[in-house]
This record gives structure tokens, C-alpha cells and sequence, in this order.
């Protein structure tokens, strides 16, 4: 038993992360500390002037745990990681979880190409970005091979050197073939260079050197040549002219400010590259409610820099930073080179800041209504859902299982989870039933069951972080009546593991009617959001289970189980079907029935009683 008091006795005079956990031991909030003794005691004293967000927290808490780590800065970089993790309640959440578009040179080829990524690798290549806009890279990279060949092939050197013809590119000029030695290292190098120039925005010394080698071209009278050069010309200033900010003193940066009202905010970013803007974005938060603006623009720096590849020169900000020496060291650590932040109160950058606080107040209008709808189909929902269901705990992570087979064939089972009334897929998960033959849906959910929770048992034991089902749900949804319930109420009381569990019934036209919990049919208006959601979480799981089955069945049609088995080939696989009629006759078939099969000899009836032997094994441990 955890008991709150002797433990915060036992806390560090350090710095680390503490992480707050409720009765089910799910993660409500992860915080950093400068002095772990002090911050997390704060907590618990009556005499603190918490705010309404805090005391609602304090009041779920039931343990904690806190990690010891060398620095703040350490510190800061844990928090972000686990709370990107693990999503916490009562957190600040970034919503918008984007992956933004770069342009990627890679240098770190001996003839380098150039294409879009949404990856950021640390390996020696550069990027240039992010941009808000596919269209308006693919525009740019466009723009760039017309006027710098370069390659466009896989082809690794000097490995390739000379061993294909090349390429069609080559032969209608859009490259120079380094493959064949058509251009050597250092001219091609050169055009790199100014590539570089070009996205750097250095644009008017590219402008000046095409028209240097236009007129040269006329002069020369090589007027096709002077035409090229000036189709050149022109694409590179029509691509200026969609540049909306131009200040060649402004490097890079990103303006951030915000809007907010409730327990929602807008945070509105300027991205400024190569000192032009190459795009916005706005981003939802949530959880804001009861902070002050310093801490809320503190998260949001916190959250998004923690997850995107590009980090800025200098942050401008319409607040100030809480921790700022800290968050700055962690910038500047990521980016391995100085970051500054700078709080206009004139001039340009000002200017920049009321842009986007403009920008971010309008479109929070423009959410409000979606917003409130949002709520009303998540946490509206779940209420309606608690309250129906006489429940005093929030329903935080619902997991829903349930089975799909054909004729008892490939039986497979699913999960899903829904986390605060949303689907979580990267938490899906899929099972093949593998100690059950024929069409035992009962069995079938006993095994899944069995299987789902014993793993989250063993990943406890072993503290595994980072396992797929190291959480409990806050309840389990069955797509099914009291039968499986009580399979799984059984498997729940044997591993000692207190989940409360519900079913979703349907009715005779197999559409949603209600919930049993308690062996009790709970009915719900068919309007209400509560009812909506379970229907789209019935759905949801027997979509994903019919899903599986048929990538599964699809496989087994040309597979067949008996190919697991060592030493059976097609033709003894044919001679036992032909022999028994069904895997589920094989199964049961002893040594000496197998033996009597043409082509079979002992070692191979032994193969094959062995493998299902051992089947039935792992059945009995269930």
C-alpha cells in the first residue's frame, strides 16, 4: 500500500521528474522539479493557494514516483519525452501533432541530391525548413532542378561509377550524369554551393550571375542558350514574389502567440527561414484553464521544440518564458548551437508578435464552435456514459476486445482503445487465437484476455517503460452480453488484476442498444452523445477485427497450419487433408492414425502429433 506521507519524506534533495498516478496507475501528470523534496510536496500542503486544476488533480492522486537526474536541463528533457509518452490528464497537451515537410540536400553523398522529407536525421545532410506547404516545396525543388541539374538516382559512388548507361534524365539535359563521369567532383560541387545560396535566400547574387551569363550568351549569339538563362531568371522571381515577409536581417526564426478562452488556446507560429516567412501553422491546447500566460506559452515551447526536428536561431515570443535559462540550455543542447528568445516592445519584431496574436484570436472563433462540439462528442460523452453507468471514476482509457472467425477458421481477436472519448490507434492491438480450434468465441476471448494481461503483468515486473501494454484500462467494453462478461470478470479475478467491465449489447437487427454492467442492461437515448460513442466503439472494434481476419484469411487460403509443422511438405499436407477432412480431425488423431497415412512414416506422425501436442499444452496453462 502506497502510503503519501511516508513518501514524501523519502523524497531527494535533487533535481528530477515526478509522475503522479492514479488508483488504476495510469500517469495523470508529469512534471520537472529543480528540488524534487520541495515541488512535490507543495502538492499535498493545505495552505498552498493551488489553482481549480490543481486540487481536481491532487484529489485522483493515489502514488507517485519520481526520477533523480544530473541537471534541470536533464530534467527538462525527461518530462518532455514522458509526458509525449504517455499524455497525461492533467498536462498541457499539443493537440495538433503535425510532421512538417523539409527540403533535404544530401551531403552527405559524394554527388548529393535534393527531394522533400518529413524526416529529420541527424546524418550529416542538410535541411532547410520546415514548411507548412508540400506544394510550396515541391514548387521550390521544381524551380531548383531547372536551374541545377542535379542527380535524381539512388546510384551509390564511387561504387556505380561507370557500370549503367545513363539515365533518361541525362539525355533530356535535367542532369549531368556523374554516373558517367560526365562532370567532375569539383564542378559539381560548386552548383551545390549555390543551391545552398538559393535556399539560404540568397536570391539577388543567383539573379545577378544568370543574367551575367544571359548576356554572354547573347552576345555570343547563343540566343537558345540566352532563353534558358532567362526562363531561369523568371521562375526564381515568380517564387519571390509568394514570399509574404522579406527582412534579409531576420535569419531564422519563429513569432509564437496565443489566444485562449475556457480551457482551451490557439498558439499561432510565424515560420521565418532565410528571413521570409515560408509559412503559418496554429495549434490547439487543451488543459489551459487556471495557468498563467507564462506557463502556458512555457508547455507550448516545451511541447512542440521537444517533437519537431528544427529549432530556429531565436524564438520571439509575445510572453515571457518561465525557466528560461533552462528551456534555452535544452534549445541550444538540441540545436548544438546558441538559441536566443527575444520579447519585442517595438519595432519589426513587435509588429510580427500583434500579427500573430491577430491571426490566432480569429481562428479561435473560427474553432469555438467546433471546439465545443469536440467536447461534447468526447468528454460530454464519457459523462453521459459515467452517470448512466453509477460510476464515481473518470472512464479515461477504454479498451474494447472482440472476436471474428469464419466458420471457426482464423479466428482472430481485437483492441481498441479510446482515450478521453478518442480512438488511440497506435494503442490498437491484434491476437491470433492460437490454442482455440473451431468456432468458440468464449474460448477465444478467454485466451485474448488471458494474453493482453499477463503481458501488462510481466512489463510491470520487469518496469518496461516502453512495453504495448504496460497501461490498465479504466474500463473494458466487450462486443458482446453476460456470457463474455464473466469469461472475462474470470480471467480479471485470476490474475488479480481489478478492471470493471462492461458489455455492448445489440438487438435483434443488430444495431447498438445499450451497455449490461453489473448484470444490468443500461439503456440510453439513441440522440445522446453517450450512446453515439459506444456505438463508434463497437464499431470500431468489430472493424478491426473483420479487418484482420481477412488479411488473415487471405494468407491461410494459400497457407495452411500444417506448414508450421517440420517435415511436412505440400505433398504429405495434401495426403493428410485428403485422409481426415479437417485440421480440427488431424488435431485429434494419435501417432499410430497418422502413420497409416500414405507418404507419412513415424518421424513425420510424430511431427505433426507433437506440434498439436504442444498446442494443447499452452491451452492447459491458460
Amino acid at each position: 500500500m502506497f502510503d503519501i506521507k511516508e513518501e514524501l519524506k523519502k523524497l531527494p534533495d535533487k533535481p528530477g521528474v515526478y509522475i503522479m498516478k492514479d488508483t488504476n496507475e495510469h500517469i495523470i501528470y508529469v512534471g520537472k522539479a529543480k528540488v524534487l523534496k520541495n515541488r512535490v510536496r507543495q502538492y499535498f500542503q493545505e495552505s498552498s493557494n493551488h489553482s481549480p486544476k490543481v486540487v481536481s488533480m491532487v484529489k485522483h492522486i493515489k502514488s507517485f514516483e519520481y526520477i533523480v537526474t544530473g541537471t534541470e536541463v536533464e530534467a527538462l528533457i525527461l518530462e518532455n519525452n514522458l509526458i509525449k509518452k504517455y499524455s497525461p490528464k492533467y498536462n498541457i497537451m499539443l493537440k495538433d501533432d503535425k510532421t512538417y515537410p523539409y527540403i533535404k540536400l544530401t551531403l552527405n553523398e559524394m554527388f548529393p541530391r535534393l527531394y522533400m522529407t518529413r524526416r529529420h536525421d541527424k546524418d550529416k545532410a542538410k535541411y532547410f525548413g520546415p514548411y507548412t506547404s508540400s506544394a510550396a516545396i515541391k514548387e521550390t525543388i521544381e524551380v531548383i532542378l531547372k536551374i541545377w541539374p542535379l542527380r535524381r538516382c539512388l546510384k551509390k559512388f564511387p561504387r556505380d561509377f561507370g557500370k549503367e548507361r545513363p539515365c533518361l534524365n541525362y539525355h533530356i539535359g535535367q542532369c549531368l550524369a556523374p554516373c558517367g563521369n560526365n562532370i567532375s567532383k569539383e564542378a559539381y560541387d560548386k552548383m551545390i554551393s549555390e543551391v545552398v545560396d538559393f535556399l539560404n535566400g540568397k536570391h539577388k547574387e543567383i539573379i545577378k550571375n544568370l543574367q551575367k551569363q544571359m548576356e554572354e550568351a547573347s552576345e555570343n549569339l547563343e540566343f537558345e542558350k540566352a532563353a534558358e538563362f532567362r526562363d531561369k531568371i523568371l521562375s526564381i522571381k515568380k517564387l519571390q514574389e509568394r514570399q509574404v515577409i522579406e527582412n534579409m536581417s531576420m535569419d531564422d526564426r519563429d513569432v509564437i502567440a496565443f489566444a485562449r478562452a475556457g480551457d482551451e488556446a490557439i498558439v499561432q507560429v510565424f515560420f521565418i527561414r532565410g528571413g521570409k516567412m515560408t509559412g503559418r501553422e496554429h495549434f490547439l491546447l487543451n488543459n489551459v484553464e487556471g495557468i498563467s500566460r507564462s506557463e502556458l506559452i512555457t508547455d507550448f515551447v516545451k511541447r512542440f521544440y521537444g517533437g519537431t526536428p528544427f529549432i530556429p536561431k531565436e524564438l520571439i515570443l509575445q510572453e515571457r518564458l518561465c525557466d528560461e535559462d533552462d528551456i534555452l540550455k535544452w534549445l541550444s543542447f538540441i540545436k548544438e548551437q546558441k538559441v536566443i528568445v527575444t520579447y519585442p516592445q517595438k519595432g519589426e519584431k513587435l509588429r510580427l508578435i500583434d500579427l500573430a496574436s491577430k491571426n490566432a484570436i480569429i481562428t479561435l472563433e473560427q474553432f469555438g464552435e467546433e471546439l465545443q462540439r469536440e467536447k461534447r462528442r468526447t468528454f460530454g460523452a464519457l459523462g453521459e456514459i459515467k452517470k448512466a453507468l453509477g460510476v464515481d471514476f473518470e472512464l479515461e482509457r477504454i479498451e474494447s476486445y472482440d472476436i471474428s472467425n469464419t466458420q471457426g477458421v482464423d479466428s482472430v481477436g481485437s483492441m481498441v482503445v479510446f482515450e478521453y472519448g478518442k480512438p488511440k490507434r497506435s494503442d490498437y492491438r491484434k491476437f491470433k487465437i492460437k490454442t482455440v480450434f473451431g468456432a468458440d468465441d468464449y474460448a477465444s476471448m478467454e485466451e485474448v484476455i488471458t494474453r493482453r494481461f499477463l503481458r501488462y503483468k510481466k512489463e510491470k515486473e520487469e518496469n518496461n517503460v516502453n512495453g504495448k501494454f504496460n497501461k490498465l484500462p479504466s474500463m473494458i467494453f466487450l462486443d458482446g452480453g453476460k456470457g463474455q462478461i464473466n469469461i472475462v470478470k474470470d480471467v480479471l479475478l485470476k490474475l488479480n488484476i481489478d478492471v470493471p467491465v462492461c458489455g455492448m449489447v445489440k438487438d435483434d437487427k443488430h444495431r447498438t442498444r445499450g451497455l449490461i454492467y453489473n448484470n444490468e442492461e443500461v439503456i440510453f437515448n439513441p440522440s445522446s452523445e453517450g450512446f453515439k460513442l459506444i456505438t463508434r466503439i463497437q464499431d470500431e472494434v468489430h472493424r478491426f477485427a473483420i479487418e484482420y481476419h481477412r488479411k488473415l484469411h487471405q494468407k491461410t487460403q494459400i497457407k495452411s497450419i500444417l506448414d508450421d509443422i517440420k517435415g511436412i511438405g505440400e505433398n504429405r499436407r495434401k495426403a493428410l487433408m485428403k485422409h481426415f477432412g479437417s485440421v480440427e480431425n488431424i488435431r485429434k488423431a494419435t501417432v499410430e492414425e497418422l502413420k497409416n497415412v500414405e507418404s507419412m512414416n513415424e518421424a513425420a506422425a510424430k511431427s505433426v502429433f507433437d506440434f498439436f501436442e504442444r498446442i494443447r499444452n499452452e491451452n492447459k496453462k491458460i
